[in-house]
Order: C-alpha cells, then sequence, then structure tokens
C-alpha cells in the first residue's frame, strides 16, 4: 500500500485551497525555475529512470516519446505540447478530479514538458462537458500567468511560454491523438494516419507530443523527488503511482492513488469499502475502462494492477477504471450497452469500424434476449476479429475486445439463455 509521504496528488478529494497560495504550500511551483536551468536533457532522462509510461491507456514510455520530438525547431516549424484531457472512455473520472482540485500540478507540469521539447506553446484539450473543471483549470492558468510563473521569461528561467485552453465538443473519438489534433485545427476530428507522426507533423503542421493529464500532472514531482525515487515504487516495467478510478458494485466508489501492481482485490477491498454483498458476489471486473475485456472473478481473485500482469490475462491496464460487477449484473445487456456506445462514437472513416461496430451491437442485442443461434456466438467472434487491428485509430479495438471478453469468459452464460429462448418458444408453440 502506498505511503502518504509518496503521494503525488495531495489534493484528490479537493479537501484544500486549490488555488495557487494552496498548491504553493503543498509543494508545487517549488524551484522550478532551477529544475528548467538544468536543461532539456536531464529532464527527459529523468523522466526516462522513473519508467513513466503514458497514462491515457496505451502505456507508451512517456520519456522516449519525448525524445521523439527534433531536437531544433525548424524555420516556421514551432513545437506544440498538446495535453489529452478529453477523457470520454466509460468509467474513467480520474483527469476531471485532478484538473478540478489540483490544477496547477498540469499548469507547472505543462511549462516543464513543453520546455524538455523545445515548445512554446502548449494546447490542453479539455471534454465539453468538464465545465468545472475547465473553470478551475482556467483560473489556475490565469493565476500562473498573473504570478509571471508562465508567459515571457517564465519563472524567470529566459523561457517564454503561452498556455491555451481549448474546449472541445464532447466526442469520445477526439480521445485520439491525431483526431483531437484535427479537432483542435477546426476540422472534423477523425484520426489520420500514420505515418507520419505527430512528432514529425502534427499540429498545423509542425512537431507534436500528444500526452494524457495525469502523464504531465506527475512531471514536476518526479523532477523534483528524482527519477529513481518513481522507478522505485510499484513494479519492474510497471513503475510508479496510478490513480484509480473504482465505480459500480462496491460499497464506496473512489479516485484513489496507489502504487502500480497492487492486487485488484486489495485495491476494491481497501479502498472501495469491498463489493457489494461480499467478495464472493463478485460476476466480473473490468479493471482498464469500458474498451478493455472482462474479467471473471477467479482470475479477479489473484490478478496486479498493472500494464503487464492484466496483458497477461487479457485484459488491460488501460485508464484503469475499475468497474465491478456483482451476481445481480445482466453481464451480456451490459457489454451490449457498451457495444452501442461505440457503434454511436465511430466517426465513420473505416469500413471495418463503421459497419462492424453496428453489427456487433445488433447481435449483442439479439444475444441479449436469447433469440439467437449457438452459430452467432462464434460469428460475432468472427466479426470482432475482422475489425480489431484493421482500423486506422484502436477505437475498432476498443469495440471489439470487450464482445471478446465476454465469449471468452461467459460463453456458457451465451447458451444457456439461446436454449431458454428456445425452449420459452416451442412451449408457447
Amino acid at each position: 500500500m502506498l505511503n502518504d509521504k509518496d503521494r503525488i496528488f495531495t489534493n484528490l478529494y479537493g479537501f484544500h485551497d486549490r488555488g495557487l497560495k494552496g498548491a504553493r504550500a503543498r509543494g508545487d511551483w517549488d524551484g522550478t525555475r532551477e529544475l528548467i536551468a538544468k536543461g532539456r536533457d536531464w529532464i527527459i532522462e529523468q523522466v526516462k529512470e522513473s519508467g513513466l509510461r503514458g497514462r491515457g491507456g496505451a502505456g507508451f514510455p512517456t520519456g522516449l516519446k519525448w525524445s521523439f520530438m527534433p531536437k531544433e525547431p525548424q524555420a516556421g516549424k514551432p513545437h506544440y505540447l498538446v495535453i489529452n484531457a478529453d477523457e470520454g472512455e466509460p468509467g474513467t473520472c480520474k483527469d476531471r478530479d485532478l484538473m478540478r482540485n489540483d490544477p496547477h500540478k498540469l499548469v507547472e507540469g505543462a511549462l516543464l514538458a513543453s520546455f524538455a521539447m523545445g515548445a512554446h506553446a502548449s494546447y490542453i484539450y479539455i471534454r465539453g462537458e468538464f465545465y468545472r473543471e475547465a473553470e478551475a483549470l482556467q483560473s489556475a492558468i490565469d493565476e500562473a500567468y498573473a504570478a509571471g510563473l508562465i508567459g515571457k521569461n517564465a519563472c524567470g528561467s529566459g523561457w517564454d511560454f503561452d498556455l491555451y485552453l481549448h474546449r472541445g465538443a464532447g466526442a469520445y473519438i477526439c480521445g485520439e491523438e491525431t483526431a483531437l489534433i484535427n479537432s483542435i485545427e477546426g476540422k472534423k476530428g477523425q484520426p489520420r494516419l500514420k505515418p507520419p507522426f505527430p512528432a514529425g507533423m502534427g499540429l498545423y503542421g509542425s512537431p507534436t507530443t500528444v500526452n494524457n493529464v495525469e502523464s504531465i500532472a506527475v512531471t514536476p514531482t518526479i523532477l523534483r523527488r528524482g527519477g529513481a525515487w518513481f522507478a522505485a515504487l510499484g513494479r519492474p516495467k510497471n513503475n510508479g503511482t496510478k490513480v484509480f478510478c473504482i465505480s459500480g458494485h462496491v460499497n464506496n466508489p473512489c479516485n484513489v492513488e496507489e502504487e502500480m501492481g497492487i492486487p485488484l482485490k486489495e485495491l476494491i477491498e481497501k479502498h472501495a469499502g469491498g463489493v457489494r454483498g461480499g467478495w464472493d458476489n463478485l460476476l466480473g471486473v473490468i479493471p482498464g475502462g469500458s474498451s478493455v475485456p472482462v474479467l471473471p472473478k477467479d482470475v479477479c481473485d489473484d490478478v496486479l494492477m498493472d500494464f503487464d500482469s492484466l496483458r497477461e490475462v487479457q485484459s488491460g491496464l488501460g485508464t484503469a477504471a475499475v468497474i465491478v460487477m456483482d451476481k445481480s449484473t445482466d453481464i451480456v445487456r451490459a457489454i451490449a450497452r457498451l457495444s452501442r456506445f461505440y457503434k454511436h462514437e465511430s466517426c465513420g472513416q473505416c469500413t471495418p469500424c463503421r459497419e462492424g461496430t453496428g453489427w456487433m451491437w445488433r447481435i449483442m442485442e439479439r444475444l441479449a434476449v436469447g433469440d439467437a443461434e449457438s452459430a452467432d456466438i462464434d460469428l460475432l467472434e468472427q466479426v470482432s476479429r475482422q475489425i480489431e487491428g484493421h482500423t486506422i485509430c484502436a477505437l475498432g479495438d476498443a469495440a471489439a475486445w470487450p464482445v471478446q471478453g465476454l465469449i471468452r469468459h461467459f460463453r456458457p452464460l451465451l447458451e444457456e439463455r439461446i436454449k431458454a429462448r428456445r425452449a420459452q418458444t416451442t412451449r408457447a408453440a
């Protein structure tokens, strides 16, 4: 269990002042100029040493991603940092609490990360529905400008830095980095083909790095305490702390910062008050937001909450949004509801996703009431495989994986429902 001295987000629950005065009392903006004075290479090396992996879902090494940016800007090609605060993944609610209650961590992190990549400007792309969060963040940005912490000669470092808040319109697809860039540019929020990658040609055709809110917000603390400190937390290749969102059939739904690699059962029982009706009443858990495959109770008993452990059991950490379902859940109906969400949110650019998500949803709706044949389960699996890996972005994978997880672990339930419907129809006839 994480010690209080190692917590990064000390105002996660909003008990303290979120303004500049409160942030400074908690250690934010302490020695920022000195950190900048150590140079771009030092910052990137510290982030690499920390082992920080992207907290937005993909888990790509953050320091390595930063190092892809060109060392020197070309004429007419400024560098940009874009911070993804869209957070549209069902079940995920960590970034909105960070922005609402600890916004200065993100503002300071944006300055340090932008300096490390040679960017004089950064954009925070925030989900349009996050009205109060945008309000808190804009207030923090205004305070930082007024105090000389960002803007011309930020923190007295000699580095000019501007930070802009850009409000989106609530499209899930704009959580994908290139669709997000298109949206900022005023275009349709549709993913771009890669290559070229954003580090070569991103926002306004210039080198750009897109990072999640949490990835940027932890950066100042890592630099102050050292990459080795962060790397000592968690498990090898799954370092540091992570904010987990626990929702569903638990006694105390919550966001909590914990060490990577904590057992799922310990996470739920210590922080969320346990499963409603006790651990034996557990049916399954979606461990990383709605796009990762569900895990049945027998896997949940022992699995660890980190990227590699969850990959080994054919699921994923994703955004670390833990959705708990007890035995009262109609899991077929639950996954059908997710299929409807992905059908609705597909941008329609790729045929496998545009057509396949609707196909999966329609089959799932029939399976939910048993109005199907056993062969339809295999057909559904086949359709999901035709979508997975055949689209420009990962929305196709996100739509396919919940369905695949259902079939992998709950196929007998699907078959029972089909048999029950058939028997009912026979009796009626």
